[in-house]
């Protein structure tokens, strides 16, 4: 009886053993299926709509005129105040502002010269004897903006210096104020550039020995 019984319990637990490896998932040969790499998204950006060159200069107030003052100014009571920092010039008559203008003074390695100075000479249609074109002999401009210093004229060319009108010298190696190009900040060769209005005005109302104080930029 037992020895029957000992036969069932081995043929039952057979079975069963039969039954779970029958239902179990085959397993897969070979090395393990790694798991998919992610690929790296693109950072998103934010597209900035490109800026016209005008709006990087910086726009400068025009020029601002006390009529007033202007019609009692004389060239024996007046003085000239650069501020190179404010990139203005001012004509005064004592404490009062007759005329104030935009400049545009010395670029960086051309710096204009700062301090205490007075207007040395007037010259309504004066030319650079140091900057300006190379042109040939009909008047063509072959290369602009050289130095008569430093440049060699090309061969057949001639040197013309760059028209300065309405000039009012300052010092004894060529800086002075005249009518010039304003891009909204420093640009020229030391001198102080003024637009056109300003210019005549100024020179018309001052006189050589006019002081004239050049306040440096940090001022």
């Amino acid at each position: 009886m037992r020895v029957a019984l000992t036969r069932f319990l081995l043929i039952a637990v057979s079975v069963a053993l039969n039954c779970q490896l029958a239902t179990a998932q085959p397993r897969q040969l070979g090395r393990p299926t790694p798991p998919p790499i992610k690929q790296p998204q693109p950072a998103r950006t934010t597209s900035q709509p490109l800026r016209k060159a005008s709006d990087l200069i910086h726009r400068q107030e025009p020029i601002s005129i006390n009529q007033e003052l202007l019609a009692q100014a004389t060239p024996d009571d007046v003085h000239v105040i650069v501020s190179l920092g404010k990139q203005r010039a001012y004509l005064m008559k004592g404490e009062q502002v007759i005329i104030d203008s935009p400049i545009s003074s010395g670029k960086r390695g051309h710096t204009s010269p700062s301090g205490k100075m007075s207007v040395l000479e007037k010259d309504k249609s004066h030319h650079s004897s140091l900057y300006g074109d190379f042109r040939d002999s009909k008047g063509r401009i072959v290369r602009a903006g050289v130095s008569a210093r430093i440049d060699a004229a090309p061969s057949g060319t001639h040197f013309i210096g760059a028209e300065m009108k309405w000039f009012m010298r300052l010092t004894g190696d060529g800086v002075g104020m005249h009518v010039g190009i304003l891009p909204g900040y420093p640009a020229s060769h030391g001198c102080i550039r003024m637009p056109s209005q300003s210019a005549e005005l100024f020179f018309n109302h001052v006189k050589v020995g006019t002081p004239v104080e050049v306040q440096p930029a940090s001022s």
